[in-house]
Order: C-alpha cells, then structure tokens, then sequence
C-alpha cells in the first residue's frame, strides 16, 4: 500500500535518502535528537538500510517548529513510510523515539497499511507506564539547562554555549512537551515482534519497566539489557547492532547482520 508524497517532504523526514539494502529500519532518535544520532550506522548493519528519522525543530529542520502532539507527528510521518517501496521495513525508536515509532506501528496499521517485520525499543518503559520524568512546561531556560546536565546525553560544551544553546532547547523543549502531552490509549496488541534493550544502570527506564512492552504484542517478544546508561545503546553501537541484526538476519539476503549476540 503506497502512497504519493512530494520528494521535498521526503527529503526533510529522511534527509541522509535511502540506502539500498533488504528491510528498511526507520530509526527515531530520543527528545532533542536528530538524524545525525543514526549516522554512525550506515554500513554497519548489512543489507539492513538505516533510515534516520529527522523531526522538525533541529538540524535541516531547525526554522520548524516542533510537534507537541504525537498523534500530529505520527501522522505526516506515516505518509512517508506508506510511499517508499514494498521492501520489508522495520522501526527503532530510542527513549522518546521508541514511544513515537510505537504509536508509528499503530497509526499506519489504523490506515490499513503493511505491519513492519519489528519494531525495537530502547531506553524507555512499556507506554502507560506513569512518566516519572521532570515536566519542563513553565522551567526557564536556566532549569532546563540544569535538567539536561542531571539527565546526561548533552555535552556541557552545548548548554555552556549561549548561541548554541538557542538552538537546542526549542526542540527539547518541543520534544519534553510531546512527551508530556502524550496519552496512551488502549487498542488490541500489534501483531508485530518487539525487541526491548535496557541499559543496566538507567535510572529512567529499568528492565523490569520495558518488559511491560510484551503486553503490547501478541508476535515474539524478547529482552535485552547493555550496560551502561540511558544512552549506552548509541554509546555502544556494536552490541545494539548484533541484537538488530539477529532479530532481522533471517529476513536479510546475507544472512545474519552485525554478528550474533
């Protein structure tokens, strides 16, 4: 099932293109994130073909203003997955991204369109888990800085810059606030199979708080855990991509992708 969407608003979805390769992996970054967070794995995971997500608000899309609703962004992002090609395709969705490529999965399978062969989560509960995150709606500027340093992820040479730092808070803010404003809704399991991968020391998302992702899937459901933090699985791209790549292997030409874990 596909769809027509004019090249510029693929373009800005997808800004690096597409690779060729065997099953498509949209991959969404954490709140504030971009594309750029997935570059490092071109090439990396075989016939798989990375497609990093980029949300308005930052890099190529820094003049645009944020989504606060999911359900707005989820939206205009399912039309430019329903337009690519009939190629198996997969989502990985890290922290808030694993959220937003949940709620991805379902609003195109409400559209009638294909189920993806997997969907992975990293760093981030089972959705209805109570958010015990900081609300940044009504912190200054100077609070949210504070906020970002205790959470980690941000190099302080960023929020130390006063030029810098007006350009990445709109979209964590943008971003905090879709978090914030998103309510999960009760719908019949998705069909599709769920790899979780939790980082040991991760004070926001335990192992225990994402093996609530099985409840979310009637397909095989299996958990991970990395040490580390909540940002371990970009940190340690090697380990994240033997776990893709044994979930995808059997669907890609070449066989296994990235090593077996």
């Amino acid at each position: 099932m596909t769809r027509t969407v004019d090249d510029t608003r693929l373009r800005r979805w997808l800004p690096f293109g597409m690779s060729d390769g065997d099953v498509r992996l949209y991959c969404l970054p954490h709140a504030g994130g971009s594309a750029s967070a997935y570059r490092p794995w071109f090439g990396r995971l075989g016939p798989v073909a990375v497609c990093p997500v980029q949300p308005p608000g930052r890099e190529t899309r820094l003049r645009e203003e944020p989504f606060t609703e999911v359900e707005a962004l989820v939206g205009e992002l399912a039309e430019v997955v329903l337009t690519e090609d009939d190629r198996p395709w997969a989502v990985y969705g890290h922290s808030l991204g694993a959220v937003v490529g949940f709620e991805l999965v379902r609003e195109i399978r409400r559209r009638g369109g294909p189920d993806p062969v997997h969907l992975f989560v990293s760093a981030s509960p089972a959705p209805g888990t109570p958010d015990t995150d900081p609300q940044v709606t009504g912190l200054d500027d100077e609070q949210v800085v504070a906020m970002l340093r205790r959470l980690g992820g941000t190099p302080d040479w960023m929020l130390a810059d006063p030029s810098v730092r007006r350009m990445i808070l709109p979209p964590f803010r943008g971003d905090f606030a879709l978090k914030e404003n998103y309510r999960y809704r009760t719908e019949p399991p998705l069909r599709v199979p769920i790899t979780a991968i939790a980082a040991s020391h991760d004070p926001r998302a335990s192992a225990v708080s994402m093996h609530g992702w099985r409840e979310e899937t009637t397909g095989r459901f299996r958990a991970h855990s990395i040490g580390g933090g909540h940002f371990a699985v970009l940190e340690q791209p090697s380990v994240t991509h033997r776990y893709i790549g044994a979930a995808l292997g059997m669907l890609a030409g070449a066989g296994p992708v990235g090593g077996t874990p």
